[in-house]
């Protein structure tokens, strides 16, 4: 009795004009979808948080939130809720199809959107963690979101068309060259994008050089279709990915990780300052520590070697003697091999090159044992400081060629010379001086 007074009462108040009717069912099918809403979103967030809380990732219940992936995921269900009940609606026969559709339609994409904050979601999370510093899965999410991209493009196309999704993708093969052509850079860039991380390539904080793209600098971040680079001058190069796979560039890393970063510099020597060493220099070189041990063998060694000649040894050309080139070679080298700051089991030597018209080139070549700029630029200075300051001992110069100041004295010096000169001649042909006037 009680449910038939219910209908009663439902059946007198109902209006009996189709519009009123279609009206009324309408908002009925609003408030339930309303509803719906709220009771999913309430569930989604209590039994998300839930989940995520109790198994320690508050971290990416913050990034869902921060990307409204529980939003999007909710916002779904109107539109799930309209499609299923617009067949309810009174005298709604002709918009029941479309309306369907478009809010089939709708959810899908809603669906889709969340999921594509969820991906994002995901970049974040992998961003705070240490791996993230050096492998980058920034690519991998994009390309995801892209093939997310075309399959919901097909299945809103198939839903609004009312055609089945696989016919949809049989009519891109058609369009396959097309598609290949337009989608060129992506797909060089996915390509290359998974070569470079799988190969362990290219990481975040690497310092590459690539002077064809004018980047020298850190690796900022890498995407799917760029890579970024931060240079020195904190001005950032943006590298297509692809570039980076199919064109050479130069990667420090190894650098970093061998724990010993390279000198290689030149001292250009004035080749009119090389000259034997005599007897007196040798011995004045003794008092150098780096110094005395070589040259009390040397001095020994060519001792015998001289006596040997017996009477050719009087001819300074037959006999074998020291030069302060060489001496300063040995000094070099013995002054890299006690120096704390640089790598002893790494290649080192001071060799000489060849002589060029900007003098005699000495090249010093070690390794630092400290990788970072800063202290690298302060061991190398530190090394050629003292080098440059004991040249003057061995007898030495560095080659330098004439400056304005240099020229400058030359020519003065040759004026004061030519006016000494024309002073003397003058003096010679006063009378009394001796000179023509006086015969």
């Amino acid at each position: 009795m009680q449910w038939q007074t219910v209908a009663a009462t439902l059946d007198h108040y109902t209006p009996t004009q189709p519009w009123a009717q279609t009206l009324v069912g309408v908002a009925a099918l609003a408030l339930a979808a309303l509803f719906a809403q709220w009771v999913v979103a309430r569930l989604v967030l209590y039994f998300a948080h839930r989940l995520l809380r109790a198994s320690g990732r508050e971290d990416w219940d913050q990034a869902l939130q921060r990307r409204r992936a529980y939003q999007n995921l909710w916002y779904a269900v109107p539109f799930a809720v309209v499609s299923m009940g617009i067949d309810l609606v009174p005298h709604a026969e002709r918009a029941v199809t479309v309306v369907g559709r478009l809010a089939h339609a709708g959810a899908w994409i809603c669906v889709f959107v969340a999921f594509s904050g969820v991906l994002s979601a995901w970049q974040d999370t992998y961003s705070a963690t240490t791996r993230a510093q050096t492998r980058s899965i920034k690519g991998y999410i994009q390309i995801t979101k892209l093939i997310m991209m075309a399959i919901c493009v097909v299945l809103v196309l198939s839903i609004l068309m009312d055609r089945s999704p696989l016919w949809m993708i049989s009519g891109l093969g058609a369009l396959s060259a097309v598609l290949l052509l337009v989608f060129k850079d992506t797909l060089l860039s996915l390509v290359a994008s998974t070569q470079l991380t799988s190969n362990d390539m290219l990481r975040i904080g690497d310092w590459i050089e690539m002077p064809q793209a004018n980047a020298d600098g850190f690796v900022k971040d890498i995407a799917l279709h760029t890579v970024k680079v931060q240079n020195w001058d904190n001005t950032v190069t943006t590298v297509p990915t692809y570039k980076l796979f199919s064109e050479s560039y130069r990667n420090y890393r190894q650098m970093f990780e061998s724990g010993g970063r390279r000198i290689k510099r030149t001292l250009r020597i004035d080749a009119a300052s090389v000259r034997f060493l005599d007897g007196e220099e040798s011995q004045r070189l003794m008092r150098f520590r780096l110094l005395h041990d070589y040259l009390q063998a040397k001095e020994d060694d060519l001792a015998r070697a001289n006596q040997d000649l017996g009477p050719l040894a009087e001819v300074p050309a037959n006999r074998r003697r020291l030069t302060n080139i060489g001496t300063f070679r040995v000094y070099a080298l013995a002054y890299l091999r006690q120096h704390p700051e640089v790598r002893q089991d790494m290649a080192m030597m001071v060799r000489m090159m060849e002589p060029q018209a900007e003098g005699i080139p000495i090249e010093i070549y070690c390794f630092t044992a400290i990788t970072a700029w800063v202290e690298y630029e302060r061991i190398q200075g530190d090394i050629f400081d003292h080098l440059l300051a004991i040249l003057p001992e061995l007898g030495l110069r560095l080659y330098q060629q004439p400056s304005g100041s240099d020229l400058s004295a030359l020519s003065g010096q040759m004026r004061e010379a030519a006016w000494h000169e024309a002073r003397r001649e003058q003096a010679l042909s006063l009378p009394g001086s001796g000179g023509p006037a006086m015969r």
